[in-house]
């Protein structure tokens, strides 16, 4: 009996994080930590000032770094440091192609890291939950 193979679509995208080898973990640490550098100490854009780099995605053949990241303030604040790492990415690519040494350089893609906004979000509720109810003393 012939089990069926999955066929992929020869345009799908590599799926983020589900190579089994270390690599691009490892690769991805560097690349978080390296950025992190460069948005304290060489990025003067005031735009990115509060910006936090929280995990970084590769796919298995390091062609596509996803950066997520967290932004303390309002919306508007989110909307300017989305701006800010748009404009400041061919830079931070450069950077890294100096630093990092490989063949290939990573396509960056910058998103906000939703888990502290969720986060936020249940500890609003949970307050309010608690608020609503008598308190036994």
């Amino acid at each position: 009996m012939m089990t069926a193979k999955r066929s992929r679509s020869r345009f799908a995208l590599p799926e983020l994080g589900m190579d089994r080898s270390r690599r691009p973990s490892r690769v991805g640490d560097t690349i978080r930590s390296e950025i992190s550098l460069l948005l304290v100490q060489k990025i003067k854009d005031p735009r990115v000032q509060n910006v936090t780099i929280t995990d970084v995605a590769m796919t298995g053949d390091l062609r596509r770094a996803r950066i997520y990241f967290s932004v303390f303030g309002d919306k508007r604040q989110i909307t300017e440091a989305e701006e800010g790492l748009a404009s400041a990415k061919g830079f931070i690519r450069s950077y890294l192609a100096r630093e990092l040494g490989m063949r290939y350089v990573p396509e960056l893609d910058f998103r906000l890291d939703l888990a502290e906004v969720r986060r936020e979000e249940m500890e609003r509720l949970f307050r309010e939950i608690n608020d609503g109810e008598p308190r036994s003393e």
